[in-house]
């Protein structure tokens, strides 16, 4: 077995669970039981064994079991080919989170050379529909799952663009302000931008020749202004501070940037598309970013699919069991009734998860 998978899971005082302990063995994990149970709590916490801040964005006190409020924990022993890890991540109330790897106290981004993971959740469904901002999110999660030091180049482009902002408010025209700021943004967004274009480039080579019951995506990155380089970036910066003083931020750069795609067979953009074909281009989007990290690492990485199940029909969905089962990957799905899951038989490991008093309980 090549595969990296959770080969265990133990949670205590994380949202529904007061604890929860789940033994597993790389299969897929199916976990089914009615809305509200605790199922996705389960696959949250396993988000954050990955660097971020999980499926649901959510911050360490969003996460605290109440009323009890003592602070939460999650621990996880990580297996694959000849390795052997345990991650155990903490947050005490108002406190940020901490993570030990094998026992000792390591950086978030430790946590992407251990694990990838990749997810797909019902708050995306309306990803091609909305705003731009959830594009940009859902293309940087792609791209940090093949490159983990863009979090860096997102972090430092982010903060010096909130000093520059600042100074935008304030009405500051001195150039020799902004100069520095610029120059840390420029180099950040440089390779921001380096990175996106190269998960964009392997998902397209993932997509081909792919034996797939799902559509491809052809994908593309909009901007307003073009730059690739250090100088490109530094002169836009310079050009636009007059515009950006008036509105009191920066309105070029990589946080701007939008993400296009277009149904391939049908030559049609995606937010055009029905609603079950973009949910349709977006599981062919996970399943590529997966056999695209595969072929990299030599290990399928987790693949996360809340409630995915119940928005497909029986010959979809049995096609999806059969793409992750030949993938190797150690899939956590989730559903309200065994049935959804039928199809996997003893391909997988099945788990109810009920609600009982305010508390979650596994069987």
């Amino acid at each position: 077995m090549s595969r990296v998978f959770v080969a265990s899971l133990t949670l205590s005082h994380f949202r529904s669970h007061r604890r929860a302990r789940l033994a597993l063995d790389g299969r897929p994990v199916a976990l089914f039981g009615p809305n509200g149970a605790g199922k996705t709590n389960l696959m949250e916490a396993v988000s954050l064994l990955s660097p971020g801040r999980g499926l649901r964005r959510a911050a360490s006190d969003e996460i605290i079991r109440r009323p009890q409020a003592i602070g939460w924990k999650v621990s996880a022993e990580v297996e694959g080919p000849g390795i052997g890890h345990e991650i155990t991540l903490t947050a005490e109330p108002s406190t940020a989170r901490a993570t030990q790897i094998d026992g000792k106290t390591a950086p978030q981004v430790a946590l992407a050379k251990i694990l990838r993971i990749v997810w797909l959740v019902p708050a995306q469904d309306r990803l091609w529909m909305e705003g731009a901002d959830g594009r940009r999110r859902f293309l940087d999660r792609i791209t940090l799952s093949f490159l983990p030091d863009h979090a860096e180049a997102v972090l430092t482009y982010e903060k010096a663009m909130r000093e520059r902002n600042r100074l935008l408010k304030d009405d500051v025209r001195d150039p020799a302000w902004y100069r520095a700021l610029e120059a840390q943004m420029a180099g950040a967004a440089t390779r921001i931008v380096a990175g996106r274009e190269e998960a964009l480039r392997r998902i397209a080579a993932a997509q081909v020749g792919a034996a797939t019951a799902f559509p491809a995506a052809d994908l593309s990155i909009e901007v307003e202004v073009p730059c690739t380089t250090e100088d490109d970036f530094l002169t836009a910066f310079a050009d636009s501070r007059p515009r950006d003083i008036a509105a009191g931020r920066t309105l070029i750069g990589p946080h701007r940037a939008d993400m296009a795609a277009i149904y391939r067979d049908k030559g049609v953009a995606a937010k055009q598309c029905s609603t079950g074909e973009q949910k349709a281009l977006l599981i062919s989007l996970i399943l590529a970013n997966a056999r695209a990290l595969k072929a990299e690492t030599g290990a399928a990485p987790l693949v996360l699919l809340d409630e995915v199940a119940a928005h497909l029909d029986a010959g979809r969905r049995a096609a999806l069991f059969d793409e992750i089962c030949a993938l190797e990957a150690q899939a956590w799905m989730t559903g309200t009734g065994p049935e959804l899951f039928a199809e996997l038989g003893e391909r997988a490991q099945h788990f109810e998860v009920t609600e009982v008093g305010g508390e979650s309980q596994l069987a």
